[in-house]
């Protein structure tokens, strides 16, 4: 069967969109449960190879930075390139660094094949999206973002289920949640191979800004590992804290300036200035920080602070995936109906917020009822919020920019969830030193090495039984402080919410194009689209 030519611009079938949505729903489900399978059995993997909290969420971070420091670049050369080609190469490095994560035999292997992996998520994510914009009106695109919410809610719900089934089984191991997707990664190219045809034609005097992205990825890991290391290893105000901050600074500066004056920057200024990108970055900033940094932490709460298995832990965390699964469906129809954005984007940052607050008076002895409510409502926020943010940019930029400004909000949710998961996993290291040291000296329990930094070792199964009880109980009761952390973070979004303008949903693929001359200057049809 031949593949259907899906040009850059015009109208489509339905038969069309759905043949090649199958393959790229299928690679972004495949982007999505590679972390989510992951997540649940993190706590056994890092007991396994004796890694300690600080290494924890390394393995996090190590896969949101290099996301974050790509998505720019891959969303550039989609405006560039072949869409198709750039999403095969995707999928390889994808397959190629989980079968390396699945061998790796200590954590530091762990964390650098993590990052790798990265890479290839990061262009599945924005590949993806950058694609649909491509085939689909933004009319009618609110629709199938609903059919993107709910891959990634059953990837969300279905990761952690079959990440503690598979950890829990003694013939396969926590390597096979590294290995399972190997094969329907093969399938995914295949299926895309064979359905997906963008006509791209190479747009000439163009290049990609990597001295930018590089300034950028450069800027934000020096911060992040001095978030990491601060305290622990040395003093806020210190000779480290003057370097390390001093030079992540001035990076960042050197950064933003390249991308004033390159031709075609990684991080598109001009986009970003504009009133509703610029807002709606600012909201994905912050949703992103407080979703990835808050929910990254669930699954060690319940394995480690309440003492449940991985299986158990992933069917705790279903409430928040059910919440994502519903409203972004319903909010995704609703949105197309209506043409409206704003609503929907505002009433989830609230309900995000408000779900947050819940979740920051657990501890390790919490009602479960309680808990699963905070996560239902957390993650009904998520849906209404999320999606919605990159349509309402998408809809304010004319065609050739898609790419760039998809890659822009999705670089800056990425960045949020990165900070986030460093700074909160810092905090909750610190918290839980404390709290064992505390625990310890009421038990009357000389403070072991291993627990003396970094939140102290994760195999619990090595820890006698008066300590193992002292240190479950320090992790369930700081796990509560990360989350109000969360809240604090996510009032930002709903702020920048409130001041995003009312965004109407055009019928086109693409902005029309302006007329020439003094009378009508190009730059003025995105802010025609935003007054809409």
């Amino acid at each position: 069967m031949s593949a259907p030519t899906l040009p850059e611009t015009g109208a489509k079938s339905h038969r069309q969109v759905l043949e090649a949505l199958s393959g790229l729903l299928l690679v972004l489900f495949l982007a999505m449960i590679s972390s989510t399978i992951v997540s649940v059995a993190l706590p056994q993997i890092i007991g396994a190879l004796n890694g300690t909290q600080s290494q924890y969420t390394w393995v996090v971070t190590a896969a949101l930075l290099t996301t974050t420091a790509s998505t720019p670049i891959w969303g550039k050369l989609a405006d560039l390139f072949s869409k198709k080609l750039l999403l095969e190469i995707a999928i390889g490095i994808f397959l190629v660094a989980s079968l390396a994560c699945g061998f790796a035999q200590n954590t530091p292997m762990l964390i650098a094949f993590r990052a790798v992996q990265g890479l290839g998520m990061g262009a599945l994510q924005i590949l993806v999206q950058v694609v649909i914009a491509a085939m689909i009106s933004p009319k009618d695109r609110g629709k199938y973002n609903g059919y993107l919410g709910a891959v990634m809610a059953v990837a969300t719900v279905g990761g952690p289920l079959l990440g503690g089934l598979i950890t829990d089984t003694s013939w396969l191991g926590w390597r096979w949640c590294f290995f399972l997707p190997i094969p329907f990664t093969a399938i995914a190219l295949i299926i895309l191979h064979r359905t997906l045809d963008i006509a791209s034609v190479r747009r000439p005097g163009t290049s990609v800004d990597y001295p930018g992205a590089i300034l950028i990825a450069a800027g934000v890991s020096i911060l992040l590992i001095w978030v990491t290391f601060v305290r622990n290893s040395f003093d806020w105000i210190s000779w480290q804290t003057f370097v390390m901050v001093g030079a992540s600074v001035v990076l960042l500066g050197i950064a933003v300036w390249v991308e004033s004056v390159v031709r075609e920057p990684v991080v598109p200024l001009h986009v970003i200035r504009r009133r509703t990108p610029a807002l709606a970055i600012l909201a994905s900033l912050a949703v992103g920080m407080a979703m990835f940094g808050g929910a990254v932490f669930l699954g060690q709460y319940f394995q480690i602070g309440r003492g449940y298995t991985p299986t158990e832990s992933g069917l705790l965390t279903i409430p928040m995936m059910f919440g994502v699964l519903v409203s972004s469906t319903i909010s995704g129809r609703m949105v197309s109906r209506s043409g409206r954005v704003k609503p929907y984007i505002l009433v989830g940052s609230i309900v995000l917020t408000l779900g947050f607050l819940v979740l920051s008076t657990m501890d390790h002895d919490t009602s479960l009822v309680l808990v699963g409510a905070g996560m239902l409502v957390v993650g009904a926020g998520v849906g209404m919020s999320m999606q919605n943010l990159v349509l309402a940019v998408q809809n304010t930029v004319p065609l050739r920019e898609l790419g760039a400004a998809s890659g822009a909000i999705t670089f800056f949710r990425s960045l949020g969830g990165t900070i986030g998961v460093s700074v909160l996993g810092a905090v909750l290291a610190n918290q839980v030193t404390a709290n064992i040291a505390t625990g310890l000296a009421k038990a009357g329990i000389p403070v072991p090495a291993s627990q003396s930094a970094g939140g102290g070792s994760l195999n619990m199964g090595a820890l006698p039984e008066p300590i193992r009880g002292i240190v479950r109980a320090a992790y369930g009761d700081a796990t509560g402080h990360i989350f109000l952390i969360s809240a604090c973070i996510a009032v930002v979004g709903i702020l920048a919410v409130l001041f995003l303008p009312q965004v109407r949903l055009r019928d086109s693929v693409d902005l029309p194009e302006p007329a020439t001359g003094p009378a009508a200057p190009g730059a003025d049809a995105p802010a025609a689209a935003e007054s809409r």
